[in-house]
């Protein structure tokens, strides 16, 4: 059941003063408790990873992107897989390779012919036309490639031939990316790494949940993920996330965290000198989605600072970089981070 705790007029945000905005608590609780049986659904697939799990329907609640960062062999592919069965997307995935063409993604004009000769271009859409779409090793693919993705990321929608084709909602891209073999592989541009909401780490899982995986999966039998929401179902709470109410002290947190992040703006003179570029705007917008997002994972009703520092690292990781003084001296972006998280108290 949905919990919202006690809110003042100094914690209050403008947004969350107006009444309007303040959700339905019956509605609030029946969309909790289907994102609960979600996550257990998920959860009772993909053995230990449930934070990468909580993360990932996070960003999917916020109505953003992600990219799954990992080893082979940890579950991004069937993550995936069963995120669309248990939310009731259609889902669809593309294997990024160095030969792939944007026309492979978005989709091509072909020519027609009818029974009485006359010609025509009819559109064939690509596997981009759905509501979520695995973009497997991303950074396999040239820039021109990974660059198709940016409209439709960013606009949900593609321009093929100057027309523009809408793409249904929700959508969804959660693309992939192996760590260990660079060789062959194009790195994301700033401005595409900024179109995901999450950069999300996959790490190996402890001893009890792997074997329990390799019992579970060597047998004669997999399990099957079950479906639990529909489109109907997400994108109401999808809405639902946007309308909860978030304290002024949070958003004053989210806006201490970003700006502290750029060398520009930020009041620490060791972070200044140690961070190259930091993030944009599109930052703090994505924190305060993807707060809301996680307190209502969690059954409540507005976001805490807890929030905000369980989500820092996965908003900020891919949207900073550090100087080549700082990394001759052996920092690391995750000491940046620990220390701007730090700075939250």
């Amino acid at each position: 059941m949905c919990q919202t705790g006690p809110m003042t007029s100094s914690d209050t945000s403008p947004l969350a003063s107006q009444p309007a905005t303040m959700p339905d608590v019956r509605e609030a609780d029946m969309i909790c408790e289907r994102l609960q049986r979600a996550r257990q659904e998920t959860s009772r697939i993909i053995f230990g990873q449930d934070k990468v799990i909580s993360q990932t329907l996070t960003a999917i609640l916020a109505g953003g992107h992600a990219l799954l960062v990992g080893a082979p062999g940890l579950g991004k592919t069937l993550l995936v897989t069963t995120l669309g069965t248990v939310l009731g997307l259609d889902a669809r995935r593309v294997q990024f390779t160095p030969d792939l063409m944007p026309s492979d993604i978005t989709g091509s004009e072909i020519l027609d012919e009818d029974a009485s000769g006359r010609r025509s271009f009819r559109f064939v859409p690509g596997p981009v036309f759905c509501q979520l779409l695995m973009a497997d090793e991303i950074n396999r693919a040239s820039p021109r490639t990974q660059s198709a993705l940016l409209q439709a990321m960013q606009e949900r929608r593609v321009a093929i031939a100057g027309a523009e084709h809408p793409l249904p909602r929700p959508f969804h891209v959660l693309a992939t990316q192996n760590p260990l073999e660079q060789e062959g592989t194009y790195p994301l541009p700033e401005a595409q790494l900024d179109r995901f909401m999450l950069q999300i780490p996959l790490t190996f899982p402890d001893e009890q949940a792997e074997r329990t995986m390799l019992l579970a999966t060597t047998g004669t039998q997999d399990a099957q993920a079950q479906p639990i929401m529909d489109t109907t179902g997400l994108m109401d709470a999808q809405a639902l996330v946007r309308r909860l109410p978030v304290g002024e002290k949070i958003v004053d947190a989210i806006l201490a965290l970003v700006r502290s992040a750029r060398p520009e703006t930020s009041p620490d003179e060791t972070l200044r000198s140690q961070i190259a570029w930091g993030p944009g705007p599109r930052a703090a917008q994505a924190l305060m989605l993807a707060t809301r997002a996680r307190a209502l994972l969690d059954g409540r009703l507005s976001p805490s600072l807890d929030d905000v520092i369980a989500l820092a690292r996965p908003v900020l990781a891919h949207r900073m970089a550090l100087t080549f003084a700082a990394r001759a001296d052996g920092v690391q972006l995750d000491d940046v981070l620990t220390r701007l998280v730090n700075r939250l108290g």
